[in-house]
């Protein structure tokens, strides 16, 4: 599967006057082909079947590199698998895109590609501290992002709890930004973390919700059940 044909198939997905309404939502200058998101997850499903692992990480860089909006997801979708033996090259495609993120649409996507390397090797979690001094916002955003699967455990490990108060602390650190994209995934983490451990939720926003948005903190205790 060359970039090229890539490119096609996904251009043949395309929905007439699509586009337009797309590039309108997302507000980024950048071109917009007009294709809805199961297309896209078809296509990639394919291409993930058929390549193997080098094929995949070759094929996911060049698409990103278009800088085309259903490009970069398909990228991002290319490499989003649980179980990948050898990931090294992936992780550091993804971790290589993270500068470029520029809108909550291809940084979601390219966080949950990410989310999987996470889990199958937690040690990352010292590269994605990084992110958390960032000068780039979107860098700052995606550390929280990259880790929700910390907030949807039921029965966490030991280890799991220390990641989890780990985040919890980048998460703090957050709070006091007036910007709106960072008050809300530090809102989107606690939401998620509501729905399976209420009370360590319900802790941080004691402790630290009086300096969230008030948005955000709405947000934050919309899943927690009442006490």
């Amino acid at each position: 599967m060359t970039p090229d044909a890539a490119l096609d198939a996904l251009k043949a997905a395309a929905q007439p006057g699509r586009a337009a309404q797309m590039a309108g939502y997302h507000k980024m200058p950048r071109t917009y082909l007009g294709v809805p998101n199961p297309a896209i997850n078809a296509l990639t499903a394919v291409w993930r079947q058929d390549l193997d692992i080098p094929a995949r990480v070759a094929l996911a860089r060049d698409l990103w590199q278009t800088d085309v909006f259903e490009a970069r997801l398909a990228a991002a979708k290319v490499l989003t698998q649980a179980r990948i033996r050898e990931d090294a090259d992936v992780w550091t495609l993804i971790q290589s895109w993270v500068p470029d993120f520029d809108s909550w649409a291809i940084a979601d996507h390219a966080c949950m590609a990410g989310q999987r390397r996470l889990l199958a090797d937690p040690r990352r979690l010292d590269q994605v501290e990084l992110w958390t001094q960032s000068p780039h916002l979107w860098t700052r955003r995606a550390a929280l992002v990259i880790t929700l699967p910390w907030t949807k455990q039921n029965f966490p490990s030991d280890q799991d709890l220390a990641a989890r108060e780990r985040i919890l602390g980048w998460a703090a650190g957050y709070t006091t930004a007036r910007n709106g994209i960072l008050q809300k995934a530090v809102a989107w983490w606690l939401r998620d973390l509501s729905k399976h451990a209420p009370d360590r939720a319900r802790a941080f926003l004691a402790e630290h919700g009086p300096q969230m948005k008030a948005y955000a903190l709405k947000e934050a205790q919309r899943h927690l059940p009442p006490t």
